[in-house]
């Protein structure tokens, strides 16, 4: 697997996976960058929220409980000093019309045995489930 990742102008990035589809990326003026896109801290985030999200649905769809809505919420603590690495993660996955025990299962199998995102990060990662009213 591989990414290129290609600086266009300031902190301006696009970075062009193996699907060929591009994602853009920035940083804040006070960084020299026009806050024009996502850090790529932020997509970290979103990979790993994005990579359970898709466990879940697929996993409780075959439990015969897909879920009306599904948020997973993705929070972070990061170190103060260079190079500001994230050190715990926490997500919360959220659901309408599932089981409570039925998401349980789901996040739990998500963050143990499929989501290639949560393996990667060598972050501490915890996670808790809510039902959606």
């Amino acid at each position: 697997m591989e990414a290129k990742v290609v600086w266009h102008e300031k902190m301006r990035f696009v970075a062009v996976g193996p699907s060929g589809h591009a994602v853009l990326m920035d940083s804040s003026p006070e960084v020299g960058g026009e806050d024009s896109a996502p850090r790529p801290t932020e997509l970290l985030l979103a990979a790993l929220g994005g990579c359970t999200a898709m466990d879940v649905v697929s996993i409780l769809g075959k439990m015969r409980t897909p879920p009306r809505r599904l948020e997973i919420l993705v929070s972070a603590e990061r170190a103060t000093e260079h190079p500001k690495a994230v050190r715990k993660i926490h997500l919360t996955y959220r659901a309408e019309g599932v089981p409570e025990e039925n998401l349980h299962r789901a996040a739990q199998l998500s963050q143990e045995r499929y989501c290639s995102v949560a393996h990667s990060l060598s972050s501490e990662l915890s996670f808790a489930v809510e039902a959606l009213p």
